[in-house]
């Protein structure tokens, strides 16, 4: 089985555990269900759609784990996808959270994301008050989450390019370095397009009237939004530095070649005059 954490809610307090089956859920006044899976079967996406009632597209695109970062809306529910990404080295690796959400039940399922949703489930459930709310306020979590996780991501790349740029200022870099360099620049890039989907997924839920969304949640996912333009913000600053560290590094291999060819011209003057000085001919 691939559900990582199922479990009814009332009053915003942990209650039952819950199991997958094909008959549809009916929910009592202030409860739903928190259901959370990775890579699921098509049985398990199945007994889902027949328990929540999820529309087909979205149960489709949930499965296919290769979805832009987008809002869709089904008659009452939401169906919201949002890209999650962490560091291997120097490049960027993407996964991808979609959820589900209807007045009695939040799904989520994860595909290549390293980050899991424990600390956050039990961080939620420290303050009931709060998930009384419901499914828009745990759809405002699992985003603040994902945004959240992408700070420490640009702050390291920051910082393994500040480093390459000291290194500028001292010598000239070796063939591997500035390779690494080009590729943080593409990544930095590639991130770039990512950010403005997600940028516009936060943005619809903080101002558009959406189902599934109470006018009470709005200054939640207004506060992911600010978080998604501070990130955005700092991805253009970082495409800045590692373009800037980038010309620089080209400019300065291009006079260091220029002093080579220029050093290489003049020995050979220089031994040219010597030998006529000698008497021998050109």
């Amino acid at each position: 089985m691939t559900v990582v954490a199922s479990y009814l809610y009332r009053n915003g307090k942990r209650t039952d555990e819950m199991t997958l089956s094909s008959q549809p859920f009916e929910a009592n006044a202030n409860e739903f269900v928190w259901i959370g899976l990775t890579d699921p079967t098509i049985e398990e996406m199945a007994c889902l759609k027949a328990m929540f009632s999820l529309h087909s597209l979205a149960v489709e695109d949930a499965l296919n784990g290769k979805q832009v970062p987008k809002v869709d809306i089904y008659g009452d529910q939401l169906f919201v996808v949002a890209k999650t990404a962490y560091l291997e080295n120097d490049r960027i690796a993407y996964g991808e959270t979609c959820i589900f959400v209807g007045q009695n039940h939040v799904i989520t399922v994860r595909h290549g994301s390293a980050g899991s949703h424990q600390k956050l489930r039990e961080q939620l459930e420290q303050a009931p008050q709060l998930l009384s709310h419901g499914p828009d306020y745990v759809l405002h979590g699992i985003l603040n989450f994902i945004v959240d996780g992408y700070l420490p991501l640009v702050e390291t790349i920051e910082n393994r390019v500040l480093e390459i740029e000291k290194h500028v200022l001292i010598s000239f870099l070796e063939p591997e370095q500035i390779r690494r360099i080009f590729r943080m620049r593409r990544q930095v890039i590639k991130f770039q397009r990512v950010m403005g989907p997600m940028e516009e997924v936060a943005s619809k839920l903080a101002n558009l009237k959406l189902p599934c969304v109470d006018n009470n949640a709005r200054p939640f996912f207004k506060d992911v939004h600010d978080h998604v333009r501070r990130v955005e913000n700092m991805v253009i600053g970082l495409r800045d530095i590692v373009t800037s560290v980038f010309e620089a590094t080209n400019l300065l291999e291009q006079q260091r070649q220029e002093r080579l060819r220029g050093s290489s011209q003049h020995g050979r003057r220089f031994w040219l005059c010597r030998r006529q000085s000698l008497g021998f001919t050109a």
